[in-house]
């Protein structure tokens, strides 16, 4: 089992971030760090709390630390034009010396986009819209010159330099789990797949219709790293944690992304998680 962690960037402060971020690049056991795309509090917590924006976030975060490698889990393509995602993808992908692991999805905060009057468009155009955004993004990371025509989105000649330095571009993670366009997208596109706070029951389920998305394209499904994210709770501690971690294992995830609670973005916490990993 391989192991990340997670700091949702609200009601927190950057400070509490960086403590938690600098305290995991330093414990080998992970890997990778995360924040997320959000640009109010999420998972019933008081929309007018604080909540930095996540790349901009990540941006300072990687280039804090050293070895770590670091992500948005993950990014809603309808917030930003994916020309603008994938130059942005880039740039911290440089700033952090090759270390970046792109997350991607297509969106789900209805409350949030009509409060801050961004296009939430009904599911079946907002999946188009993400595998037309995952096509744009991948051209102008890969290609010299970028061409793409589809009915959201197109590239003419485009261009998107300086080039990542992971070529052809970053690992691509792609988050959520609709068993048709979701795990379909997956199958097509992504280096990693994460499912949010799942069951071993629904992530074993999840995982059998990937693998019958991949099966219909002639895939091979080891070629997708399997992950999920799990809340670490500090009042039942590490030990409780390790067991769902355990669990999640055994039902196919290869990896977990451990979701510290925000008010415990603490090195302490981390190191308290990494000895009950151990």
């Amino acid at each position: 089992m391989r192991h990340a962690i997670k700091t949702a960037p609200q009601l927190t402060t950057f400070e509490a971030m960086l403590e938690v971020w600098r305290a995991a690049d330093e414990i080998e056991l992970f890997e990778s760090a995360w924040n997320f795309d959000h640009f109010e509090p999420i998972i019933d917590k008081p929309r007018n709390g604080p909540c930095l924006e996540g790349w901009t976030s990540l941006a300072a975060l990687a280039q804090a630390t050293t070895r770590i490698r670091v992500g948005c889990m993950v990014t809603g393509m309808p917030y930003r034009h994916p020309s603008l995602l994938a130059n942005m993808a880039a740039t911290v992908d440089v700033i952090s010396g090759g270390r970046l692991e792109l997350g991607l999805g297509a969106g789900w905060n209805q409350a949030e986009a009509d409060a801050l009057g961004i296009e939430l468009p009904p599911l079946k155009e907002r999946f188009d819209r993400f595998d037309e955004g995952l096509e744009v993004v991948t051209r102008l990371l890969r290609d010299d010159i970028a061409n793409f025509s589809g009915d959201h989105f197109s590239l003419v000649d485009a261009f998107c330099e300086p080039k990542p330095i992971q070529r052809p571009n970053p690992p691509i993670w792609i988050g959520g789990d609709g068993p048709r366009r979701t795990l379909r997208a997956v199958a097509r596109h992504a280096d990693y797949w994460n499912t949010p706070f799942a069951s071993p029951e629904s992530f074993a389920r999840s995982l059998e219709i990937l693998h019958g998305h991949c099966a219909e394209i002639g895939r091979d499904p080891s070629d997708i790293t399997v992950t999920a994210q799990v809340i670490h709770d500090p009042a039942t501690g590490g030990a409780a944690t390790r067991e769902r971690v355990e669990e999640l294992g055994e039902a196919g995830c290869e990896l977990v992304v451990l979701y510290l609670p925000d008010t415990h973005h603490n090195a302490a916490e981390v190191e308290a998680i990494a000895e009950a990993l151990r």
